[in-house]
């Protein structure tokens, strides 16, 4: 039940125990007086909704299993929902043995930076347009698990980015949006991206040198000019649990932030808390440029001394 309410991209906060509490999240609820009403017992895989709304859609009925949820989420009858489960439309897990959450701190949902997911996204387009329009191979797109999400939920319709702890483990998906919906990159709600760097346990089993750049798009763009020890910030600011993952892992540092204000301003600052702890270099991106905006031969005369 879990799996399903982190596909469809609903987050519920926990009573106690096994139960979880919040906004009703079926096309039947129209009760505007039940902000609340919708619970979830996983340790039963059941729910139930107590609006008058979704009992009288559901003919007198609180609520189900997890088959009856699908059905009402997508319209359909018990037999298709269960062919959608069957066939992986909706989640995978990952994991042979259930994964229990004991707190809500400790529950994945899309993913907080702590707790592994305990599914995998399917149907995602490795060769989709506009990933081509970015430049980004298929074959890395393939590596690094991101594509068009065909399927449904809160990151559905937008280029899918998996984000992983230092351990490997799957801890949340990003969303890319593909138009000018906003805001551009969606994270779960509860996701802080502060405790994790992008492509870290790739880059760490690549040897003792790294390359940190800002964004998801330079992170591939780099490795796919040769340079697999390349990990990204999410952002141009570099918290405490990132220098420390830094730093526990790599000797050497080169700082490739985008050529911006914000880049060349964050540059310089992050490499003064590093010097002093790790071998620490800092590039000078060419102005108004950043590191996806570059050729393969360009990211390597830049990163690697001495290359011509």
């Amino acid at each position: 039940m879990e799996m399903a309410l982190a596909n469809y991209g609903i987050h519920l906060h926990r009573l106690y125990d096994a139960y979880l509490r919040g906004r009703c999240p079926l096309p039947s609820h129209t009760s505007k007086g039940s902000r609340e009403s919708f619970i979830v017992n996983t340790r039963k895989n059941a729910w139930a909704c107590h609006s008058a709304s979704c009992v009288a859609a559901r003919g007198g009925r609180l609520g189900g299993n997890v088959l009856d949820f699908v059905a009402a989420m997508e319209g359909c009858a018990i037999r298709e929902a269960a062919l959608k489960l069957q066939d992986g439309h909706l989640v995978t897990a990952i994991a042979s043995e259930p994964v229990t959450y004991q707190h809500e701190a400790d529950r994945g949902g899309w993913g907080t930076g702590g707790a592994p997911l305990p599914f995998a996204l399917r149907r995602i387009d490795c060769s989709h347009a506009y990933l081509t329009e970015r430049g980004v191979n298929p074959e890395v797109a393939r590596h690094f698990g991101l594509g068009y999400n065909r399927g449904k939920g809160s990151m559905a319709g937008r280029i899918v980015i998996p984000i992983h702890d230092e351990n490997g483990l799957l801890v949340a998906y990003a969303g890319r949006s593909i138009d000018q919906t906003e805001p551009r990159y969606r994270f779960p709600a509860r996701f802080r991206k502060s405790l994790v760097l992008f492509n870290l346990h790739r880059a760490a089993a690549a040897g003792k040198s790294v390359i940190v750049v800002e964004g998801f798009f330079d992170c591939l763009r780099v490795h796919e000019a040769g340079l697999p020890g390349v990990v990204a910030l999410m952002g141009c600011s570099l918290s405490i649990r990132q220098e420390e993952l830094l730093c526990e892992r790599f000797q050497e540092v080169t700082l490739f932030l985008d050529g911006d204000n914000a880049g060349r301003t964050a540059g310089p600052a992050i490499a003064q808390r590093l010097v002093s702890k790790v071998s620490t270099r800092l590039i000078e991106t060419p102005a108004g440029r950043q590191p996806d905006q570059l050729g393969a031969d360009q990211i390597r005369c830049l990163c690697i001394p001495g290359y011509f």
